[in-house]
């Protein structure tokens, strides 16, 4: 009969386990850490693989160009209804939507196409935030809330920028603040959770093998591209209790892969991300007892229900 020492330690080890599984069964280059609360509430480390390295985050990126957008309406700087037109000579392909309208000219707000970029990791909507945040203050934002590494890339033009670099450990910090509702406003850091956590949202990686009631505990943001290393797949996210605990948080970045232009579900690191994501959620810890309501803030999604019209 095991102590509640090793009931403790137990979940932890599978999740490291599956981990280095999924890892040498890919290959390539990972760089990775996942944290998850002890009784007392404290994160404690599960998996630190490499994770300080610097890498380029790609869609994962979103996550801190929007809470840089959020933090000029923290400010008062901006407004969610701040109407920005859509113009046809800022359309990029790619992930997303708006490229799809086949015609342009809408007035959209910020919540609109913060909505559209964290939700479908559409990529106009990066010019969009760029157009209400230029590049320069992007990063300056993101070094005042303590970010060494984690920046976007600028360009001749201002208001445009590659999605840059960050770590797996800065992106861990980054989702611990937005789910202790210290990194904004906590109704602002609510808003980028409700998105992130929708069942609408990216279901090939971490939430692939998840009811609807799981995946509304999961807020994630999946990043994909290619350098001259190979592939790249990231995924970074939270993971809540029933009632809306931060319980654990996962950034996984892994470069140097191959199945080139495979960009579904069955890429062999999307596959891994599958895995390790069951096997995480499987092994949650419990809400810490000692944390009560009102010391650690909790976000509890809107219901889903379907619509049929009408």
């Amino acid at each position: 009969m095991s102590t509640p020492a090793q009931a403790a330690a137990a979940g932890p080890a599978s999740i490291k386990k599956v981990y280095e599984k999924e890892k040498a069964k890919v290959g390539g280059l990972w760089h990775t850490h996942i944290a998850a609360v002890d009784a007392t509430g404290a994160l404690k480390p599960i998996v630190e693989d490499d994770a300080d390295h610097v890498t380029y985050g790609y869609s994962v990126q979103k996550l801190a160009v929007a809470t840089a957008v959020m933090d000029k309406i923290d400010r008062g700087l901006l407004t969610l209804g701040t109407k920005l037109d859509l113009q046809a000579d800022i359309i990029l392909g790619g992930s997303g939507i708006y490229h799809l309208h086949r015609v342009w000219g809408d007035e959209i707000t910020v919540a609109n196409f913060l909505t559209a970029m964290l939700l479908v990791s559409d990529n106009t909507a990066v010019r969009m935030c760029g157009r209400v945040a230029p590049a320069l203050e992007i990063n300056e934002i993101l070094a005042a809330k303590g970010f060494v590494h984690t920046r976007v890339e600028p360009v001749a033009n201002p208001n445009r920028f590659f999605l840059g670099t960050t770590t797996p450990r800065e992106m861990h910090d980054l989702l611990w603040r937005l789910a202790t509702k210290t990194l904004l406003k906590p109704e602002s850091c609510d808003f980028l959770l409700s998105i992130t956590r929708w069942i609408n949202g990216y279901h090939d990686g971490v939430r692939r093998v998840m009811s609807s009631k799981e995946r509304e505990r999961v807020a994630t943001k999946y990043g994909a591209d290619f350098n001259d290393l190979g592939e790249s797949r990231h995924e970074a996210g939270i993971m809540f209790s029933a009632d809306g605990a931060p319980l654990l948080t996962y950034a996984m970045f892994a470069e140097g892969l191959g199945d080139p232009e495979n960009y579904g579900a069955t890429h062999p690191a999307v596959q891994a991300h599958a895995k390790i994501g069951r096997t995480m959620f499987d092994n949650l810890p419990a809400a810490p007892a000692t944390t009560a309501r009102t010391a650690v803030p909790r976000t509890l999604p809107k219901p889903f229900h379907p619509v049929s019209g009408g």
